[in-house]
């Protein structure tokens, strides 16, 4: 599985609190913060539903 680096580049000052609660999950806390996951359909369903928050790169 490879490895994907995602990294919030937009606010989630008035965001619906499902869009919160998924970036929270996926370890993110502010803008400009990064982390590294590996590749899961969990992950890919997450990342989709906030890709207008973040930025994903293949590490």
């Amino acid at each position: 599985m490879s490895k994907l680096k995602i990294t919030q580049v937009k606010s989630i000052i008035k965001r619906p609190q499902r869009q919160k609660d998924t970036l929270k999950a996926l370890g993110l806390r502010k803008i400009n913060h990064s982390v590294v996951h590996e590749s899961s359909p969990a992950i890919m369903g997450m990342i989709r539903k906030v890709d207008h928050l973040i930025k994903v790169e293949e590490v």
